[in-house]
């Protein structure tokens, strides 16, 4: 299923050592704080804990949406280069 993973964290560190994660997982930046990827059940439960030990006690926001595909039919992207 489609997974979508945004986050808010404000340590320049952390949040480059988050998107590493989100690539580990085979996630595509979309944004600068937002990855979308094709991910199981079981890999973005994986991917969630990892995740949750990165961040830590530290501040920040991660989450993760899975989207089905009659609702990613739905997704509507505006764009201007």
């Amino acid at each position: 299923m489609i997974t979508l993973v945004i986050y808010d964290i404000p340590d320049d560190r952390l949040r480059n050592k988050i998107a590493e994660v989100c690539k580990d997982y085979g996630l595509e930046r979309i944004q600068y704080s937002a990855f979308y990827g094709d991910l199981s059940h079981n890999l973005r439960s994986e991917l969630a804990r990892r995740l949750s030990a990165e961040l830590g006690g530290e501040k920040g926001n991660i989450q993760i949406y899975p989207i089905c595909d009659k609702d990613l039919r739905l997704k509507k992207e505006i764009s201007r280069a």
